[in-house]
C-alpha cells in the first residue's frame, strides 16, 4: 500500500499519540490529527506519564509545523477534592495551544470555556451520546465535536447529523473495545482499587475467570464447567475493526472524523493502523476500495480477534464480540526493528542476525535499492526487503546477532524513511 499524494480533506483521520515517538509516527504515517495528554486527568494514565509538559509541547509544535492538529485529552471524571488541581492543569494545557480539549462532563466544559474560550471542545465517548437530544444539549453548551458512544448505530449518527449539521461527529473505527457500557466500568475498581474513570483501569475484564454456583441452603459450591474450546475469558471483548466498512461510513456523509484507539499500544500498531486507514480513506475518494488488502495489514498487528461491533449492526444481531479462548493474539508478523528518526540506523525489537532477510514497512514506500558491505535493500514482488551481511553498531562493533532490548543503534545499508519498521512472518526462523 502507498499513501496517496492527493489528499482531498473530506474526513479526518485521528490517531493515538501515547508518547512523543508515537505522535511522530502517526503524523508520518498519514494522520490528520492526533490525540494524547499529560497526567491523571487523561483516561490513559500510563500513556499520560510518557508525556511531560515539555515533550507534549514539542509534539504539538511538531504537528503544527506539518499542518496537523493535536487534541489534548482531559477526559477524566474529577472528584471534588481534585477541582483545584484540575483547574491548574487546564491552565497549563491551554498555554501549550492544542487544537482542542477532549472532555467528558458539563462542569468541565464550563471550566474550560472559562479558562480557555479560544480552544475548541470535543466531547469524549465516555459521555455516551447516542441521540440528537443529548447532542443538542452539549452543542448548546459550546461543544464543537462529539465523539459518539461506541454502542451507537450509523443510522443514529446520520440522524444526529441531520438534526445538527453544524456539529462535528467523530466515530471510533479501530482498537480495543470495553466490556462496560461506553467504557464506564467498576470491575477494576472493585478488584484492585484502580479506577477506570480516572484513567487507571487494570483491564480485569481481560483475565480468565472460573465460574461457580452456590446453593444458599446447603452452602454447596458447584464449578460451572466451561464449554470445550471456548475457555473462560468471558468478558474479553474483541477489538474493533471497521476498515472493511469505511466506504459505507463515508457514504453516509455524517462522519467528520475517524478515530483509532490505542495510546498504550506499540509504535508498530500506531504505524500500521494509521497507514491502513489513511489508504482506505484515500482509496475511497479516488474511487477504489480494497478491504482484503487493508485486513491483511491489520492482521499483522497484535489483537484480540476482530469485530465490527455496533456501528453497522446492533448488539443483539450478532454474537461475535467476545474472544473467549485467550486475552490477545499475536498477529501474523513479528516486528524485528524500528528505523531511527534520522533514517541511518535501526533499534532492535526482536533477535536479528547476519543473513537475516526482513520485510520493510515505511510511511510512504519511498525506498531505493542499494547494496554494500552492510547489506542490501531490494524489492521482491510488491514488497521491500533488507538483508544484512553485517550487524554493525554505530560505534563500529560487529555482532553475529543482536537481541531484543539491546539499545545500540545498528547501521543500515542505506538511508531509509524515518520510523520505518522491519518485520518477519511469525514462525519464520530468525537464525
Amino acid at each position: 500500500m502507498r499513501i496517496s499524494e492527493d489528499r482531498v480533506k473530506k474526513v479526518e483521520l485521528l490517531s493515538p499519540a501515547g508518547n512523543l515517538e508515537k505522535l511522530k509516527i502517526a503524523i508520518n504515517y498519514g494522520a490528520d490529527a492526533v490525540y494524547g495528554g499529560v497526567s491523571h486527568f487523561s483516561l490513559r494514565i500510563r500513556s499520560g506519564k510518557e508525556f511531560t509538559i515539555e515533550s507534549f509541547k514539542e509534539g504539538i509544535d511538531y504537528a503544527h509545523a506539518r499542518g496537523k492538529k493535536v487534541y489534548c485529552t482531559i477526559n477524566g471524571f474529577p472528584f471534588n477534592s481534585q477541582i483545584k488541581l484540575f483547574r491548574k492543569h487546564v491552565e497549563k494545557m491551554a498555554e501549550l495551544e492544542p487544537d482542542a480539549f477532549i472532555v467528558s462532563t458539563p462542569g468541565v466544559i464550563n471550566l474550560c470555556k472559562e479558562i480557555a474560550p479560544h480552544i475548541d471542545l470535543h466531547l469524549s465517548t465516555q459521555a455516551n451520546v447516542m441521540n440528537y437530544l443529548d447532542a443538542q444539549v452539549y452543542f448548546e453548551l459550546g461543544v464543537k465535536r462529539i465523539i459518539v458512544a461506541r454502542e451507537i448505530s450509523l443510522k443514529d449518527v446520520q440522524i444526529i447529523k441531520e438534526k445538527l449539521p453544524e456539529l462535528e461527529l467523530e466515530v471510533f473505527v479501530h482498537g480495543s473495545m470495553c466490556f462496560a457500557y461506553s467504557g464506564r466500568c467498576l470491575i477494576s475498581t472493585m478488584q484492585s482499587g484502580r479506577v477506570p474513570n480516572r484513567g487507571s483501569c487494570a483491564n480485569d475484564c481481560r483475565f480468565p475467570y472460573t465460574l461457580y454456583a452456590e446453593n444458599p441452603e446447603t452452602g454447596t459450591l458447584f464449578k460451572l464447567e466451561e464449554v470445550a474450546g471456548e475457555g473462560t475469558y468471558i468478558m474479553n471483548a474483541k477489538d474493533l475493526n471497521l476498515a472493511s466498512h469505511i466506504k459505507e461510513i463515508l457514504d453516509s456523509k455524517a462522519v467528520d472524523s475517524l478515530k483509532i484507539e490505542g495510546r498504550t499500544k506499540s509504535p508498530y500498531y500506531t504505524a500500521i493502523t494509521t497507514k491502513v486507514y489513511r489508504c482506505a480513506i484515500d482509496d475511497y475518494y479516488n474511487g477504489r476500495f480494497y478491504p482484503e488488502i487493508y485486513q491483511k495489514e491489520l492482521h499483522t498487528t497484535k489483537h484480540r480477534g476482530f469485530t465490527d461491533a455496533y456501528l453497522i449492526q446492533r448488539p443483539y444481531e450478532k454474537a461475535d464480540t467476545q474472544k473467549l479462548d485467550s486475552s490477545i493474539s499475536e498477529g501474523t508478523h513479528q516486528v524485528t526493528a524500528e528505523v531511527t528518526e534520522d533514517g541511518l540506523y535501526f533499534l532492535t525489537k526482536d533477535k536479528m542476525c547476519k543473513g537475516d532477510e526482513v520485510e520493510i514497512v515505511s510511511p510512504n514506500g519511498e525506498l531505493t535499492e542499494c547494496e554494500n558491505e552492510i547489506g542490501k535493500v531490494y524489492k521482491k514482488e510488491d514488497s521491500w526487503f533488507v538483508k544484512f551481511y553485517k550487524i554493525k553498531t554505530e560505534s563500529g562493533k560487529e555482532m553475529e546477532c543482536i537481541h531484543s532490548g539491546n539499545q545500540n543503534r545498528v547501521k543500515l545499508p542505506c538511508k531509509m524513511e524515518p520510523f520505518s519498521f522491519f518485520r518477519r512472518k511469525i514462525g519464520k526462523s530468525n537464525d
